[in-house]
């Protein structure tokens, strides 16, 4: 095109027809009225992101946990089925070695939760929407997933799901700055807000800034009405600074997240919530402290050497 009066109109144009629709988006929400040609791009771009995952994808479709109770105990055994089928396709090289350690790490902690997931693998990271912490996984509305799902992997929480084609779905990460869960703290059940960061620590703020919170004390999700989008008891991390509360209404934490969001491979998306609160029962074992060694020295005195209060005398 040639620069011209009418092509630079033409591009002003353009970016402001843009703005209007990212702005009418991000107002509409769940509702907006763009959500079905943001969900037509899924569906035409997402099978292209899908497959590039074509060669390792026996983990794409890793099985889904279940609760075993009643008549979902038939369920649950084909699935294990599927799960050990998995694992033997996998076979032994390195790379596969690893993504079986985070399907069982992954499985033992929706087993400890009761949480019903869908496994799922990373195929893309970023954002076609923005400069946002975003991944995009390989399974999608086709596999019963929807909007606002939470999502997990063997460490804690990775984050939630935010659009979903027929085949794919994108995940919001736990430390992108837009991105807000509720919290509790362990034992104390101290409760908050945390964002993310990027690549800094997730901020909280404590409702009860006079709260005693100290360096390693851990949190969980607190859950969100009907569990959407976070089901409760999910490892969110570790407190790794602590202001003063300065007589503040709310304590401002500074927390590690337990998921290396630099490192996803295998998530899970939490399909069906547990009956119950898992409280703290999914955090990890406490690290036990490694004794500090003590060493005893006993002196014997020498034959010729002075008794207390006694002075030798000079030959």
């Amino acid at each position: 095109m040639r620069d011209t009066r009418e092509s630079r109109l033409l591009l002003v144009l353009l970016i402001a027809v843009a703005f209007a629709l990212i702005t009418v988006d991000i107002r509409g929400g769940e509702d907006s009225p763009v959500d079905g040609a943001r969900q037509a791009a899924a569906a035409v771009f997402g099978p292209v992101e899908d497959g590039v995952s074509s060669a390792v994808n026996p983990v794409g479709n890793a099985v889904s946990a279940i609760r075993d109770s009643g008549e979902r105990h038939d369920r649950l055994a084909e699935l294990e089925k599927e799960n050990a089928a998995l694992k033997a396709k996998l076979g032994s090289d390195d790379r596969n070695s690893s993504r079986l350690k985070q399907l069982d790490k992954m499985l033992k902690i929706a087993g400890e939760g009761q949480y019903g997931i869908k496994g799922a693998q990373v195929i893309a990271i970023g954002a076609a929407q923005g400069f946002s912490w975003t991944i995009t996984v390989d399974v999608g509305a086709h596999d019963g997933i929807q909007r606002d799902m939470t999502v997990l992997n063997g460490d804690g929480l990775v984050g939630r799901v935010t659009t979903v084609g027929p085949d794919t779905a994108t995940v919001l990460l736990a430390n992108d700055p837009d991105f807000t869960v509720g919290t509790r703290m362990e034992a104390s059940d101290e409760l908050g807000f945390a964002s993310g960061q990027g690549d800094r620590p997730l901020r909280v703020e404590l409702l009860n800034g006079k709260a005693d919170v100290k360096k390693g004390d851990r949190l969980v999700t607190f859950g969100s009405q009907a569990d959407k989008p976070f089901v409760p008891g999910v490892p969110v991390g570790v407190v790794s600074r602590v202001d003063p509360s300065g007589g503040d209404l709310t304590r401002t934490l500074y927390v590690t997240p337990y998921v290396s969001f630099t490192k996803l491979d295998i998530v899970g998306i939490v399909v069906e919530a547990p009956k119950k609160d898992p409280r703290d029962t999914v955090l990890p074992a406490k690290p036990k402290p490694t004794p500090t060694p003590t060493v005893t020295v006993t002196v014997t005195p020498s034959a010729n050497a002075p008794l207390d209060g006694e002075i030798q005398q000079e030959q």
